[in-house]
């Protein structure tokens, strides 16, 4: 059994971590967690009051980053000042029209099944869209993680190894996630073994957008694609959370970035795309419910429950819902 440490976790949160290396449970020592199985005694360090269980071994990640502070996925504060000003005073790209409506439905369903749910967060370093309206309601108790210190942070961890117990968590949220990670299948292995049975989860991830996450940018999913990435869990919906006109806007700003490799040159473009190109997603509150929305959507989400046998594919491919023929 986990001791309590100084960490930003709930005693009760604390006593289901695991040792991501072998699964032991762990013992808390001056400023670390250390694993309890005789093969491995690995030992994790805690800054600010944060663990940081990280799978050396399998991780691109090293323990080594948190402790000096460095920057992983997020470059947090080291945005030049002319970008973070033109970011503040000119109008999104795009836009998420389901996000906030999708947690309402998934925080309703895992409140309904217990009273006081414990929700993972994966990449919940910074808030969402949509994240903030839901974090703070009372009897939910959310696990926010990340493999990057933030203001949200409480727990450094590689989704692909996630160190808690089985069958721990109500809910899983991953928004915006599955796209950066190495190995998806993998990290929605683990998203199926830490939660209960008839557990929740909820996931937006990237189909037709450009690169956005530097050197941690790996795959995009079709709609059946993204599906068949959940086959173990049962569909409760999924669909477009943006659309074709973000699509669009995104790709007619990369296009023009392409010619460019000053870091100057690079933000007048991003500033100018912004003015002239924001109206595109206007289109998506008409398009994002289409079926053809589904062929040329930005991202995708999937809400859908644990379930212990998979989906067969000769089923999967029978739920396609969009109009692209085969060429």
């Amino acid at each position: 059994m986990a001791q309590p440490c100084k960490a930003l976790l709930d005693r009760d949160i604390q006593e289901r971590l695991r040792c991501p290396v072998c699964g032991s449970c762990l013992l808390a020592t001056n400023a670390a967690l250390m694993c309890t199985g005789p093969a491995c005694r690995e030992q994790y360090p805690i800054v600010d009051g944060i663990p940081i269980l990280i799978n050396e071994r399998e991780s691109i990640f090293p323990k080594g980053d948190f402790l000096r502070h460095e920057s992983t996925f997020f470059k947090l504060g080291q945005r030049s000042a002319l970008l973070r000003t033109a970011k503040k005073f000119t109008p999104e790209l795009g836009c998420n029209l389901r996000a906030a409506q999708n947690f309402e439905a998934f925080l309703k369903l895992v409140l309904a099944a217990s009273s006081q749910p414990m929700v993972l967060v994966l990449g919940g370093s910074v808030f969402g869209e949509g994240m903030a309206s839901i974090h703070d309601r009372p009897g939910v108790r959310f696990v926010d993680t990340d493999v990057s210190l933030g203001p949200q942070t409480k727990l450094i961890l590689d989704g692909h190894s996630i160190p808690f117990a089985d069958g721990t968590f109500d809910g899983v949220i991953a928004q915006a996630v599955i796209e950066h990670v190495m190995d998806p299948y993998r990290c929605v292995k683990e998203i199926h073994r830490v939660l209960r049975p008839g557990g929740l989860v909820y996931a937006e991830t990237a189909f037709m957008q450009q690169v956005h996450g530097g050197r941690y940018d790996f795959t995009r999913f079709t709609h059946l694609g993204h599906r068949r990435l959940f086959r173990s869990f049962d569909e409760l919906s999924s669909g477009a959370c943006c659309g074709p006109g973000t699509a669009l806007a995104w790709a007619c700003q990369y296009f023009a970035l392409s010619f460019f490799t000053s870091e100057a040159a690079r933000i007048a473009v991003k500033v100018l795309s912004r003015l002239l190109l924001f109206w595109l997603k206007y289109f998506d509150s008409y398009l994002v419910k289409r079926p053809g929305a589904l062929d040329a959507a930005s991202a995708l989400y999937f809400l859908g429950r644990k379930n212990e046998s998979a989906l067969p594919d000769r089923q999967l491919i029978q739920q396609f819902r969009g109009l692209a023929g085969v060429s």
